[in-house]
């Protein structure tokens, strides 16, 4: 290959972005803060291509540098989106010049290389996890998707991943990887920052004036909200005068069991209010309105959520598992998600220390400083263009 006449054309760099199968969820939150946040001309690459369905597209804004194409076939069914991607997706990446194809979505059998993948669906490779789901639809997408992405990473040039727990986890699956891989969490929304509240004794709080406990998050086999409606059910039962609000879209089977557990504990709905899906821009206002935050996942990736309470100066309760630790250090009192006396001991420990509350919120809030969409974008693109810079003058 021909080595560049002058150092100006190494800036001629071109990143394509397949977005062909993101539609919704984490996936769209990334793509639209990564793309606001992005400089990628100070990264030394001129230009960025996205290819998705009319839907992913419009959610994000209009850059100088930034094209966007829209086959008609994304916006069709699966097997229309998946086609068009393993047959056209590497032909157009060649055509329009593009010097490397990232692929957040994580599964990609197209021929152009350099690609970089990225893991951001954890699930596929924790098989535990997986196995909640019983013999059922789920679980046969979940097992695809794995072996789809086991696939992706093994043969990718490099791979992002968004905590070392994730790298540890994916890499189990798949060995070593051949292609470079490096760690690039993602950011945080400055509109979920918000200062910390007076803490004060929960004898200042009563029915009329209840402590408010907040669980943002899908309703899912791994998230255990049922737990966590257990554990403020036996507060109250003590006598405290908490209440419960929940928020996120459900997976069926689970707002089944869900719901029936909300039948056991909380028959007339005095205390515990299911708010169903709120849209992502409206999140941060049940924070604003909570003195205390729950995170009960047991599976996770990159714990966004669990940012934004940190981000939100609330204590934390949270999660012994997966990546939760990493993210939130010393800051917060955990318990395992599965045992709904643990989760009730750890809000209590809250609960009954104002003190406590305070040190920890403080500490969260500080902690969730360091994930900025910012730096997330000047890494990532910096990431890309020495990837992409390997091959091309190589």
């Amino acid at each position: 290959m021909l080595k560049p006449k002058n150092k100006s054309d190494r800036n001629k760099i071109v990143i394509g972005i397949d977005a062909t199968n993101i539609r919704g969820g984490g996936g769209i939150t990334h793509l639209i803060e990564l793309l606001n946040a992005a400089e990628p001309i100070k990264q030394g690459i001129s230009r960025v291509i996205i290819w998705g369905g009319s839907k992913t597209l419009a959610s994000l804004s209009e850059r100088p540098w930034l094209k966007k194409i829209n086959p008609p076939q994304l916006d069709q069914g699966v097997f229309s989106r998946i086609l068009w991607q393993n047959l056209q997706l590497s032909k157009s990446s060649q055509d329009l010049g593009c010097d490397l194809l990232f692929v957040p979505g994580g599964s990609y059998f197209g021929n152009f290389h350099p690609v970089v993948a990225m893991s951001q669906n954890l699930l596929p490779f924790d098989l535990p996890e997986m196995r909640r789901y019983g013999w059922s639809l789920m679980q046969l997408r979940i097992l695809l998707l794995r072996e789809t992405q086991r696939q992706t990473f093994e043969n990718a040039d490099a791979v992002i991943f968004l905590t070392k727990y994730a790298e540890e986890c994916v890499t189990k699956t798949t060995g070593f990887l051949k292609g470079k891989t490096t760690i690039i969490p993602h950011g945080l929304n400055t509109r979920f920052r918000h200062s910390i509240k007076p803490q004060i004794s929960i004898l200042e709080y009563s029915r009329e004036n209840p402590y408010r406990i907040v669980y943002v998050s899908i309703v899912d086999v791994y998230k255990h909200q049922w737990n966590v409606v257990e554990a403020v059910s036996r507060l109250r039962h003590s006598g405290l005068p908490v209440e419960l609000d929940l928020v996120g879209p459900a997976y069926t089977p689970s707002l089944v069991r869900l719901q029936k557990t909300l039948d056991k504990c909380d028959p007339h709905g005095d205390w515990c209010r299911y708010h169903g899906s709120i849209p992502y821009q409206d999140i941060h206002e049940f924070y604003n309105k909570a003195d205390l935050g729950v995170f009960a996942s047991s599976c996770e990736n990159m714990p966004n959520i669990l940012l934004e309470n940190m981000s939100a100066g609330l204590p934390v309760a949270c999660s012994n598992r997966g990546p939760m630790p990493e993210i939130l250090e010393d800051a917060g009192v955990y318990f395992d998600p599965e045992s709904a006396d643990q989760i009730a001991s750890a809000l209590e420990e809250l609960i009954y220390n104002p003190s406590l509350r305070k040190d920890l919120a403080e500490r969260a809030y500080l902690k969730s400083q360091d994930f900025d969409w910012m730096r997330c974008a000047e890494e990532t693109f910096k990431f890309l263009r020495r990837i992409a810079t390997t091959f091309k003058y190589a």
